[in-house]
């Protein structure tokens, strides 16, 4: 779950012999004094807090331990005696990116192994490479991500790694295994029978009851979210990327049940009616969403459902099938879903559907994750204030988070990056991040890679 960083306690301990023998007073030993919270003043030509507000000119924020203090113009806010002041100069200061889609753990597209790594790698194998996947993201800019997919529960692995303070790394809202049918996208399809056979347990559901088990399970073994595979997908064997696969009836089962758990539901699907079947079932939020329509644009809009375009996986799915590795079947799902993206986008911001800001990182390199901000105003027509707020405090909302991230405000937690120059003027600057702070602690700076 969402947690500050982990701050260390000495714990003194007494011999009960010595306590015994020593007055009442001296077994009582004096408090030690408590370090004060430290203090950093971060300066920038402009601020951009993540509201969609105009932005600040002559910025400061003030950090205090892993919380922000203050914001405001340097006419306004008063440096604190003894702070730590980093002055980054004609760059600009916003919250922390949020990726809401991106698979952590496991093989990337175009990996000569992926396409038998679930029948051949050690189970800790893909735990082991999302170690560094985690690293370069948050490098990246983006201090908080939702990883919607995973296998043997690695992501919750290495989400309490990093909350625990044991390796660097994005917040992550995990969500176990994603729940589909027999053979479908969320399948591990392809094999021979018997070799590969999994159960709800592993995320293949057939009907509403075992759709409920898995939500269950997943919740169990830790799960902040529920992903479903509501239609066929891209990179899946022998499955049209828009047919529909999970019924109305199991999805609404799945939503219900998350629902009693405090939990929210991310529906991978590209096929025009089951987006609608899944708004319909009410889900949280479409992933990818590509052959989305006026009538299931307007669905969405009523009923608040946010979509999570993945621009950078139809780019880098189509870039794979024109290097051959995406072949038949896989090569003509991947042109047709990135074409559709395009106008999906379109479709959706024209009717006023909430856009976040999501990836599909690994299917697409991670690190790179700042370029879907450039294909939403490229592709998808955003301004660029818009995509800043799809990938802040758009994405904050979705994940449940917006009370501590997401926007840059006095009382929130202090996940702040800073841009060269003014990236309303030139989108691209966010993919040149320069500076990361998560939770007060700087893992980035100007001169670093």
């Amino acid at each position: 779950m969402l947690a500050r960083p982990i701050r260390a306690a000495a714990v003194a301990l007494l011999a009960a012999a010595a306590i015994a023998a020593a007055p009442l007073a001296a077994q009582q030993p004096a408090a030690p004094a408590r370090a004060a919270a430290p203090v950093t003043v971060l300066k920038a030509a402009r601020l951009i807090d993540g509201t969609g507000a105009a932005p600040v000119a002559n910025a400061v924020v003030v950090v205090v331990g892993d919380s922000i203090a203050a914001v405001g113009t340097a006419a306004t806010v008063k440096v604190p005696d003894g702070a730590k002041v980093i002055d980054l100069g004609d760059a600009t200061l916003l919250p922390g990116f949020i990726d809401a889609h991106v698979h952590l753990t496991g093989r990337q597209l175009g990996d000569p192994r992926g396409d038998n790594s679930a029948v051949r790698d050690y189970a800790a194998f893909g735990a082991i490479l999302g170690v560094e996947h985690a690293r370069v993201t948050l490098l990246a800019g983006f201090t908080s991500v939702r990883n919607v997919g995973a296998g043997h529960f690695d992501e919750m692995a290495l989400r309490d790694a990093i909350t625990q303070g044991f390796i660097p790394g994005p917040r992550i809202e995990a969500s176990g295994h994603p729940l589909g049918i027999i053979g479908g996208h969320c399948d591990v399809d392809g094999y021979a029978p018997g070799l590969e056979d999994l159960d709800w347990k592993q995320g293949v559901v057939t009907g509403p009851e075992e759709g409920v088990a898995a939500v269950r399970y997943m919740v169990k073994y830790g799960a902040d979210v529920i992903k479903i595979c509501a239609t066929g997908g891209v990179l899946s064997e022998g499955d049209a990327v828009g047919a529909t696969q999970l019924t109305y009836d199991e999805m609404k089962a799945i939503v219900d049940e998350a629902r009693k758990l405090d939990r929210k539901v991310a529906a991978h699907a590209h096929g025009t009616e089951g987006i609608k079947l899944a708004t319909r079932a009410g889900v949280a939020s479409i992933e990818h969403g590509s052959f989305l329509d006026v009538e299931g644009a307007k669905l969405m809009a009523a009923d608040g459902t946010v979509l999570v375009p993945t621009l950078m996986a139809g780019e880098a799915a189509a870039r794979a099938a024109d290097a051959g590795v995406l072949k038949g079947l896989r090569a003509q799902k991947a042109y047709a879903a990135a074409a559709g993206l395009k106008n999906a986008v379109r479709i959706a911001h024209d009717n006023h559907v909430t856009i976040a800001l999501g990836t599909d990182a690994g299917v697409d390199p991670h690190g790179k994750n700042a370029h879907e901000f450039t294909l939403m105003v490229q592709w998808g027509g955003l301004t660029p204030m818009e995509a800043i707020v799809a990938g802040t405090m758009n994405g904050a909302k979705l994940l449940g988070w917006d009370k501590h991230v997401g926007s840059l405000a006095a009382g929130k937690w202090a996940d702040i990056v800073a841009v060269p120059g003014d990236p309303l003027a030139d989108i691209t600057a966010v993919e040149r991040v320069s500076f990361v702070m998560k939770g007060g602690v700087v893992y980035k700076a100007p001169g670093a890679p």
